[in-house]
């Protein structure tokens, strides 16, 4: 929970580096609010609904689902940018998911791949410095 709160607190901070801890600490923990944002208007009844051809059909997602993954979408998106600085690649790269297929699957192996050791030009290794 501390990784998830320390991405938080850094709201948009875009520079420096993110561990992999960081990263997936982040993924996980978003990952549980999302599901219980989902849960809450599934329980609620604040799930949106849509007309398909004259039949209502509930979505699985509403108001709170919408409220925190726009509250947590510049925070993802900086830790991501930070995490692909850790191993030495521009936050541009994220842009590389854009690809079918093959953009996420190479997004995923960088997001995976270790810290590149010592400093680089986004800052100090963040693995060093905890030590």
């Amino acid at each position: 929970m501390n990784w998830y709160l320390k991405v938080i607190k850094n709201y948009a901070g875009f520079g420096g580096r993110a561990r992999r801890k960081e990263y997936w600490m982040f993924a996980l923990f978003n990952l549980i609010f999302i599901v219980v944002a989902g849960i809450v208007d599934n329980i609620l009844g604040t799930t949106f609904k849509m007309d398909m051809g004259g039949q209502s059909v509930n979505l699985h997602y509403g108001y709170f689902y919408i409220l925190y993954a726009l509250a947590v979408l510049i925070p993802g998106l900086a830790v991501a940018v930070r995490r692909l600085h850790d191993v030495g690649k521009s936050g541009w790269m994220l842009l590389i998911s854009l690809i079918p297929i093959v953009g996420a699957i190479w997004l995923l192996v960088l997001v995976v791949t270790n810290s590149k050791p010592g400093e680089n030009k986004y800052g100090p290794n963040p693995k060093e410095i905890l030590i």
